[in-house]
């Protein structure tokens, strides 16, 4: 092997100092299904973790579904949607994701992650411009650094900022503005209105990354377009399938043309595997389930409101959220590494978030709900939340770097 590449791998020391601490948090393997109790070392800990926000990943009819598609379809499409791996069930899906969301056309990718990689690799090109959130997900980054398009970001969710750049861009130039709907760590919504008004000033497209918004805002959880009653105004709405909709894959949807154009150009569609029969006869089930049974976003906007009632009142710090995302800041990465161990000790499982991904000032517990969760199951949590951080911030602890 290269000495090169030897000593790149060997300079590799993050994981290995948080580990010699005791503190890893990653990784953790989980012995039963995503429910609001999960096993954990073979024993039961409270799950507020999860992005299963309606809590349907072990619902009977999906589960059902997926049984059934895989005994007839089998386990895999053995091939690419572009070649041998359409199925008719991938078609039906796409029309009916169509139509929940409000365009004319759908197309599934095996990961939501997939979809942004193959959507803004391809939708613009060498002179035109993306323009993006300073905290959209990292999908939409790597998928602009795949695009030979220039990149330009503004402040989160700073109208102001987003103007500015804009105004700065060539008139002729191709423009689209990616944003997630909800934001994955603020739990934040962007400010659609607001910026489909600039986009209209400067003739800028908007592309719309719906991973938690779907099956969670909107209506029948139609997402972020929906619930701005926006639909027409955003250009591409795209949506995963790993969260509300319990199972695993993406898609983008927008008007005919536009899908044409993402099933010849997207490569992310056209050179990897379509998505299993299961996978898809599941987000079918789970669409079904989501228009005919409302209750599940009522249950889930009922928990969230509790637990960001307790969490406030508990003196926590949960910035400009506005979704089931709680994001408990403790603006220290030891600390935050501290309490997440502490936590699963106590038997509550959470996310801790710290730099790189966010600045180390503004690491955090990423505090989810599901629309399955108790209140006696957040009142537990919250409470062993609460004693943790009292105990890490009031005693000196050993910092990692």
């Amino acid at each position: 092997m290269s000495r090169n590449f030897d000593k790149r791998i060997a300079d590799f020391k993050d994981a290995a100092v948080i580990k010699e601490k005791g503190l890893y948090p990653y990784f953790r393997p989980i012995e039963s299904g995503q429910d609001t109790e999960v096993i954990i070392n073979g024993k039961k800990v409270l799950m507020f973790g999860s992005n299963s926000y309606l809590g349907l990943t072990n619902h009977p009819k999906i589960i059902e579904a997926a049984q059934n598609a895989t005994a007839k379809y089998g386990t895999g499409c053995a091939g690419s949607r572009f070649l041998n791996g359409t199925l008719d069930i991938h078609e039906e899906l796409e029309a009916k994701l169509a139509d929940y969301v409000g365009k004319e056309g759908a197309v599934l990718f095996s990961t939501g992650f997939q979809a942004n990689l193959g959507a803004l690799s391809c939708l613009t090109g060498r002179n035109d411009y993306l323009i993006l959130d300073d905290c959209n997900h990292a999908s939409i980054i790597d998928g602009s650094r795949l695009s030979f398009s220039k990149v330009v970001k503004y402040k989160h969710n700073n109208m102001a900022d987003l103007r500015n750049k804009l105004s700065q861009l060539p008139e002729d130039a191709v423009k689209l503005i990616a944003v997630d709907g909800v934001f994955s760590m603020e739990g934040d919504f962007v400010k659609l209105p607001e910026l489909i008004e600039i986009a209209k000033e400067f003739d800028a497209a908007v592309m719309v990354d719906d991973a938690h918004g779907l099956g969670v805002i909107g209506v029948s959880g139609a997402g972020t377009a929906s619930h701005f009653g926006l639909t027409d105004d955003v250009d591409v709405i795209m949506g995963t399938f790993s969260k509300s909709l319990a199972s695993l894959g993406g898609f983008l949807a927008s008007d005919a043309n536009t899908i044409e154009y993402l099933k010849h150009r997207a490569r992310s569609l056209m050179f990897s595997a379509s998505m299993t029969p299961g996978s898809a006869a599941s987000v079918l089930a789970a669409l079904e389930i989501i228009k005919s049974e409302p209750e599940h976003i009522e249950n889930l906007w009922r928990n969230t409101e509790y637990a960001k009632r307790q969490l406030l009142d508990s003196g926590f710090d949960l910035g400009k959220t506005e979704s089931p995302i709680l994001p408990v800041y403790i603006r220290d990465n030891d600390a935050t590494f501290l309490i997440t161990k502490q936590l699963q000790e106590e038997g509550v499982f959470v996310n801790p978030v710290v730099s790189p991904a966010v600045a180390s000032q503004e690491s955090l517990i990423r505090f989810s709900l599901m629309a399955t969760h108790t209140f006696d199951q957040i009142d537990e949590a919250v409470s062993k939340l609460t004693k943790a951080y009292r105990k890490t911030v009031a005693t000196e602890f050993v910092k990692i770097a």
